[in-house]
C-alpha cells in the first residue's frame, strides 16, 4: 500500500522489521537501509537501471534478502515544493512496484539529499572517482534518516502526528 504521509505509514509498519531508502535517478537507484530498531539509516548500494523489470526485481532481492518492512521512496519535489515530471515518474514507478511486492511504501523529500551527500563525502575526502560510486546511495541514507528521525517524533511526541511534515 501507498502512503502519502509518514504517519499511517509508520502506523502500517509490523514491529522490529528494518526499512529501505531509495533514491531513484534516471540512470541508477541508490539503496539504504536501516536496522530492525529504525534508528540509522546505512548506504547499501547502487543499481544501474535498465528496465523496470529487471530494476524491480533486484530491489525485491534485497529487500527480501533483508526482511525489509517497508520502503522510503525520496520524492524529487522543485526547490519551490511543486512536483514535477520527476515526482510523477516516482509516484509512477511505485504504484507499478506494489504489483511486485506488498509492503508499504512511502514518500520523503529529497530536495538537496545529493547536495548533503555530496558534501559529506567532500569532508570525508573522498576521491572524485569514489564519490561518484557512492553518491546514490548515501544519498537514499540521507533520504531514510530523515524519514527514521520523523518517525521517532512521532513515535515520541503524543499528538506530534497531527503536526505538518
Amino acid at each position: 500500500m501507498i502512503h502519502d504521509s509518514i504517519d499511517t505509514f509508520t502506523a502500517d509498519l509490523p514491529p522490529m522489521v528494518a526499512l529501505a531508502g531509495l533514491d531513484l535517478g534516471t540512470r541508477t537507484i541508490g539503496v539504504a537501509v536501516s536496522d530492525s530498531f529504525r534508528s540509522v539509516a546505512t548506504p547499501l548500494e547502487t543499481i544501474k537501471r535498465k528496465k523496470f523489470g529487471v530494476d524491480a526485481a533486484a530491489l525485491v532481492k534485497i529487500l527480501e534478502a533483508r526482511n525489509i518492512g517497508g520502503v522510503v521512496l525520496g520524492l524529487p519535489r522543485n526547490m519551490d515544493g511543486s512536483e514535477g515530471p520527476r515526482c510523477q515518474s516516482t509516484r509512477a514507478f511505485a504504484r507499478n512496484f506494489t504489483a511486485l511486492w506488498e509492503g508499504p511504501i512511502t514518500f520523503w523529500d529529497e530536495r538537496l539529499s545529493t547536495v548533503a551527500a555530496e558534501k559529506a563525502l567532500l569532508e570525508a575526502d573522498t576521491t572524485r572517482k569514489r564519490r561518484s560510486e557512492v553518491i546514490d546511495h548515501v544519498a537514499a541514507a540521507y533520504i531514510l534518516q530523515g524519514a527514521l528521525d520523523r518517525m521517532r517524533y512521532l513515535n515520541a511526541q503524543p499528538g506530534a502526528a497531527d503536526a505538518p511534515e
